[in-house]
């Protein structure tokens, strides 16, 4: 069991998964001038309803994801300014080694949760990245002043609305080039169809609807393929090469889809007006 103050009073939250299949993530979205936007990570479902009605409450726009697959589809949706990680799952990836991991690809404010108060834990998360350690129970005020803290130390937050990516019905065009996902369909700036398979066009309507954000290969196979990604798996970077041979995307000129090294890929040209 967890336990959390409120407004003067224990409210004790189960810990243990309920059982219940895990889904993408949860979207609480507060009032339109939200000061950030925080993700919880927590594989308590009950503390995790918890603390986005209590962020909702304090202005807050906040998601909840249950899993490594779940937060990794959430932060490839939209971003984030704060984020909240539990240290332990019972399955699939620890605490450890999804912090790991968002230190390589996001520059984003950390705070770890813990049922743990050993000192090895803290440091071992404060040394690896953390900004903050908050350990169970603890008072949601304080977890609140400690988010407000670490928001004032990292600065320069994200300020502007971001949307979401776009709508499975909006046709996205670029250079020309038009994919209307309603259809299926991706056209030639000379208006010819160009044959794309179910993975191929999932895997480019991922891209263009997120063009600018870096997304990593495992991200895009957990929108893609809905699966778990090892790090041998180069079934992205195949599907990469065939979609750039029909764009007809030569990387020393036209460069739609940009390699980042180590990381993943990004989609790089700009809306047609």
């Amino acid at each position: 069991m967890v336990g959390c103050r409120f407004a003067g009073m224990r409210v004790a939250v189960s810990c243990r998964s309920t059982g219940a299949p895990i889904c993408a993530y949860r979207l609480v979205m507060s009032a339109a001038d939200a000061k950030s936007r925080i993700l919880v990570v927590d594989d308590d479902r009950r503390l995790c309803g918890f603390l986005s009605k209590f962020f909702t409450s304090e202005g807050y726009v906040t998601a909840a994801a249950h899993d490594g697959r779940a937060m990794r589809r959430a932060l490839a949706d939209m971003p984030f300014d704060l984020i909240i990680l539990d240290l332990t799952f019972p399955a699939g990836e620890d605490g450890i080694t999804l912090a790991r991991n968002l230190r390589l690809q996001y520059d984003l404010p950390l705070i770890m949760l813990s049922g743990k108060n050993t000192t090895i834990d803290k440091v071992v998360c404060l040394e690896m990245g953390a900004d903050d350690y908050v350990t169970k129970p603890f008072e949601p005020r304080e977890l609140l002043a400690r988010i407000r803290t670490v928001l004032r130390r990292f600065g320069n937050r994200a300020t502007a609305a971001d949307p979401a990516a776009p709508g499975a019905s909006q046709v996205m065009s670029f250079a020309g080039w038009r994919l209307d996902p309603a259809r299926y369909r991706l056209s030639s700036p000379g208006g010819e169809e160009v044959k794309l398979t179910s993975q191929e066009f999932q895997l480019l309507a991922a891209l263009v609807s997120r063009r600018g954000r870096i997304l990593s290969r495992e991200q895009i196979l957990d929108i893609v393929a809905n699966r778990d990604w090892t790090p041998y798996d180069r079934s992205i970077d195949v599907l990469v090469g065939k979609i750039r041979r029909k764009l007809s995307d030569d990387a020393r000129d036209t460069q739609f889809i940009k390699t980042i090294r180590g990381v993943g890929y990004m989609f790089t040209a700009p809306p047609d007006a």
